[in-house]
């Protein structure tokens, strides 16, 4: 065989993978050769796949994406860039009209054999290798890297150095055609006899069925055969074998049947180790070592400077060319024909950066790497599911992105709430392409934030979904359904209905909300209820903003609540620490729950009226299972104490009978661990105690008495637990505690005490201080005379109508004015 035209043999055009110094090397010999046919490594069942490389839609970074058809979730990868040997091959047989092939192991046997290995492992050793599958590759085998080798033999330290110095370099420069396959294939010959198959047993049997199908193609075309493989195989395809010693490598090989398509790929993902094996790290620079016809380094540094300048650096063009020339000086000082990857990175540092490696990463993350997400025409073929979700981010214009984004919805508005119905379907059937987060602007329902991300594994998520239906829809029912029949929990379930009330799957709901009524009822543990309370109450909420049926929901809520009222009280009985720790958080996630549910509006005057009343008992149950849990000695001190706080803050208890209370827990009779417990429940947590304790210092003083009272020998055991209390406060709430206490009881509260009673707060508003901001407020608000800063109130314009034409009018929402008014 013959890696030159003219000669006796197919030609052997070994390659880098996503190499583009061997692209250009490909394309320059396949034009010089001019074959019949090109043989490509890759899988045959690819080969009807092949004539959409040039369908306009088509976009690389793609790749083939191959599955076994009853389980999608194994599949694998054959990924092409635009500067892959592999796709400049495929792309030049197609303007030519020249028939291209692949002819790597079929898929349908590379499949099998993973699955074949993972059923060897779940077996007792004795029953491993039995004849007639693939050779397996012994765990302790030595892989080589052939490119690293090379380059440690020619005095590098960094393989990718040396490839661009031999091959990106001075491969471009070389008047032969084919003289950098001839070098690569001798050299790889060379490895292949010190190191055998370089710990790569698989390659035999993959090289036996090239070889079988360069015959095959030599029997049709004659010799006038070109083949692009990687450099590892050149030998091996040289190798003179019989046909009958190439089958009987191939004889018994499992089978699995198998789907192909194309899918698209992203330059992060080539910078792993997938599919070919590349794992190149940069990407991004390969790109434009292969898109820049002339002056790479001088294109580079603009598009450096570009970026840089998109980021508010003070980049100008004398930088571009300083860093140009610095490139040019770094590669001259260390030997190399032209500046590499890490010359312009040094020159970039210095130049543009000023030694900083922040701006630095921003480059090597969106130039370097990038983020560049390939394109595949409508044509190639798709499972329903695929096809479905294709129409939907057309109809909804939410196109895939590789780049990380942040997606704001509006959920009274059609298109944003059918944006968000989609995103949580995709959810439940484990595709993540989006996942909430917590918004930076109104905290109302009808607001959602999304972070989303197309990675190109989603399209394995979509194959394998496809199972349960042909449509986004049908198959998040179909799956929700099922998930509720196999949760494990009643938490799970609770769930499960919040995600369908998000998803909106009217079908789904049913069936989960009556298995949910069936594990609520059996469940006697109080944790799970409280555990599955709030989630139905967020359901409720969520459902009354999609304008959703929730009837059934808030019956079983309601159901829900009063089993945990009655149950909760024993259950806080005789609790360690740990367990009363845990019991406290869920005291907080029911009155939370309890809270939202006394939020309720209704339809009309009738229905609110009936809605409020409901509630209202609800919440007044509630503190009613609250006082209990404070007043019984047998509830720890941080479950009694969290009771506590809470009824304050509600304003079902007063300050009056809080500090009795308070009192009665840090007196001398009270265990010091016990009463440091009920400190603990009361203002710790990060509820605002601090705050708390800042503005009633009567509290403060019976904290402090206890404290300065607790004998030595105690103080010891409750400081651990004082610390963790206090240590959650604001600095500033900590050092106005501080500066209270050291004060001292004397003079605490002395000045600000009043007629009122209440410390801090005067008898009477304070006129003189309030007309002080009116100024503030009428440049704030504008020179409108309708707007009564006096109160006078008379001007008969000065009502809620103007005031909200004017804000909607400015583009705020009716909801957040409300809120504010509230």
């Amino acid at each position: 065989m013959s890696d030159r035209d003219g000669g006796t043999g197919p030609l052997l055009l070994g390659v880098r993978h996503h190499g583009p110094g061997s692209a250009r090397a490909v394309r320059a010999a396949l034009e010089a050769a001019g074959p019949r046919t090109v043989l490509i490594e890759g899988p045959p069942e690819a080969d009807a796949l092949i004539a959409l490389a040039a369908d306009e839609d088509m976009r690389p970074p793609v790749a083939l994406l191959a599955h076994v058809v009853d389980e999608p979730g194994r599949s694998a990868f054959w990924p092409l860039a635009e500067f892959s040997p592999e796709w400049v091959a495929i792309r030049w047989a197609l303007e030519h009209g020249v028939p291209a092939r692949f002819i790597d192991l079929p898929a349908t046997h590379t499949l099998a054999w993973g699955r074949e290995e993972r059923e060897d492992q779940e077996q007792e050793p004795s029953e491993k290798g039995e004849p007639g599958g693939l050779p397996s590759e012994p765990a302790e085998a030595v892989r080589i890297d052939p490119l690293a080798v090379l380059a440690e033999t020619a005095g590098y330290d960094d393989a990718e150095r040396w490839w661009e110095d031999v091959i990106e370099h001075r491969g471009a420069r070389d008047g032969d055609a084919f003289a950098p396959f001839e070098v690569l294939g001798e050299a790889m010959g060379a490895l292949r006899e010190a190191f055998g198959t370089g710990g790569h047993e698989r390659d035999l049997v993959r090289e036996a069925y090239m070889r079988l199908q360069v015959r095959a193609a030599q029997r049709e075309f004659g010799d006038d055969v070109a083949v692009v493989c990687g450099a590892w195989h050149v030998p091996a395809l040289r190798q003179r074998t019989t046909v009958a010693a190439d089958r009987a490598l191939l004889k018994g090989l499992p089978k699995a049947k198998a789907d192909m398509t194309w899918v698209p790929w992203t330059h992060r993902r080539l910078s792993r180790m997938s599919g070919y094996g590349a794992g190149i790290d940069s990407p991004g620079w390969y790109g434009h070592l292969f898109g820049a016809a002339d002056r790479p380094i001088e294109r580079w540094m603009t598009k450096v400077a570009r970026l840089l300048r998109d980021e508010d650096r003070p980049v100008s063009s004398a930088h571009v060319i300083e860093a140009v020339r610095l490139a040019d000086t770094l590669a001259a000082m260390r030997g190399r024909p032209l500046p590499g990857l890490t010359e312009t990175t040094d020159a970039v540092r210095a130049v543009m950066c000023e030694g900083s490696d922040v701006p630095l990463a921003l480059v090597h993350d969106r130039l370097v790497v990038g983020d560049v997400l390939g394109e595949v025409p409508a044509a190639a073929p798709a499972v329903p599911l695929q096809r479905d979700l294709d129409r939907l981010q057309r109809r909804l214009r939410l196109k895939p992105e590789a780049q990380e984004r942040e997606l704001e919805l509006d959920l009274r508005k059609e298109n944003d709430a059918g944006r968000s119905r989609l995103l949580h379907r995709l959810r439940l059937l484990a595709i993540e392409w989006g996942e909430p987060t917590a918004s930076r602007g109104s905290t109302g329902t009808f607001r959602e934030t999304w972070r989303l991300r197309w990675e190109p594994e989603l399209a394995v998520r979509v194959a394998e979904a496809g199972v349960w239906g042909t449509t986004v829809l049908a198959a998040a029912t179909a799956k929700a359904e099922a998930d509720a029949v196999g949760a494990r929990s009643l938490a799970d379930v609770t769930g499960l209905a919040e995600r369908c009330l998000l998803a909106e799957l009217p079908d789904a709901l049913p069936v989960v909300m009556r298995i949910l009524a069936d594990r609520a009822a059996l469940d006697a543990d109080v944790g799970h209820l409280a555990q599955a309370l709030p989630a139905l109450v967020r359901s409720l909420r969520y459902g009354d903003v999609r304008g959703t049926d929730t009837e059934a929901l808030a019956e079983v809520a309601a159901g829900l609540a009063e089993r945990v009222f009655v149950g909760l009280p024993p259950a806080c009985a005789a609790l360690d620490a740990d367990a009363a720790e845990e019991m406290r958080g869920h005291v907080d996630a029911v009155h939370g729950a309890v809270g939202l549910l006394g939020e309720g509006e209704g339809e009309d005057s009738a229905s609110q009226g009936e809605n409020s009343a409901s509630r209202a008992g609800i919440r007044g149950r509630w503190h009613g299972v609250l006082r209990t849990l404070s007043g019984r000695d047998t509830v720890p001190g941080v479950v009694r104490g969290r009771a506590v706080r809470l009824l304050l803050d509600d304003g079902a208890l007063g300050q009056e009978e809080t500090a009795r209370l308070m009192g009665l827990v840090l007196s001398p009779g009270t265990e010091p661990a016990d009463a440091a417990a009920w400190i603990e429940g009361f203002v710790g947590g990060g509820s605002g105690g601090g705050m708390l304790l800042v503005h009633d210092e009567r509290l403060l003083g019976l904290v402090d008495a206890w404290l300065t009272g607790v004998p030595g020998d105690a103080f010891t055991d409750v400081l651990p637990l004082l610390r963790r209390t206090f240590s959650a406060y604001e600095p500033g709430v900590r050092r106005t505690l501080g500066e209270l206490v050291r004060r001292g009881p004397g003079t605490r509260g002395t000045a600000t005490a009043t007629a009122s009673g209440i410390p801090g707060f005067a008898p009477d508003l304070d006129t003189a201080r309030a007309d002080a901001v009116l100024p503030v407020l009428r440049l704030l608000l504008g020179p409108d005379e309708t707007v009564d800063l006096e109160g006078a109130g008379d001007t008969g314009t000065n009502d809620s109508s103007t005031h909200n034409n004017a804000a909607n009018e400015n583009g705020a929402d009716d909801n957040d004015l409300v809120g504010v008014g509230r």
